[in-house]
């Protein structure tokens, strides 16, 4: 791919993070959530034809879109990790993961269509986010914040279940109080 073309490319999935993030503010206040494609390439500073020419589909768009975004956030981790303490990196981390489902829930159908698909699969997703959150629980360990041996998939089955079981009225406050709740019960001395 020519360098323009790939630039182009970036900023089309790049202008296409930012209309999922704002849906996602929109739906959190009851506004509707559906991705415009037009808004999308007018944000990106392209045309409609460009986008297509890259995305020839919705669904490939959001495609990258989830593809790269779940990179972004995994790659992250080591180095959030890193930094310590492992108790608010994690916290942090798990705050940027709620932020990334509540942007998918935007994609609404075509996300359901990626994963019956399987062009996305929750396994390869739920595998590289506990991956990414074995860092933080390595170096909580070590550094004597958390309690040893807890399975990294666990975490995950617990923060999911926080955004999934969070009230719809409160969704994204109660989510973040239950990710606090997660974090005190990893802890060595809560």
């Amino acid at each position: 791919m020519r360098a323009d073309a790939a630039r182009k490319r970036e900023q089309v999935v790049a202008a296409a993070v930012g209309e999922l993030a704002d849906l996602a503010k929109a739906a959190r206040k009851g506004e509707p959530t559906r991705l415009s494609l037009d808004q999308v390439a007018a944000r990106a500073g392209v045309g409609i034809a460009t986008l297509y020419r890259h995305f020839p589909t919705r669904e490939a768009l959001l495609q990258a879109v989830y593809q790269q975004e779940l990179t972004r956030l995994c790659d992250e981790a080591p180095e959030q990790a890193a930094k310590g303490p492992a108790d608010a990196g994690l916290l942090a981390w798990m705050g940027s993961y709620l932020d990334f489902i509540d942007s998918k829930r935007a994609m609404g159908d075509s996300l359901r269509t990626l994963v019956a698909s399987g062009a996305i699969t929750q396994s390869e997703t739920r595998t590289r986010v506990a991956t990414a959150i074995s860092y933080f629980l390595t170096a909580g360990e070590t550094s004597g914040v958390f309690r040893p041996g807890i399975p990294p998939d666990d975490v995950v089955a617990a923060m999911v279940g926080a955004a999934v079981a969070a009230s719809p009225d409160e969704q994204h406050e109660q989510a973040r109080r239950l990710l606090v709740l997660i974090i005190n019960g990893l802890r060595l001395t809560p």
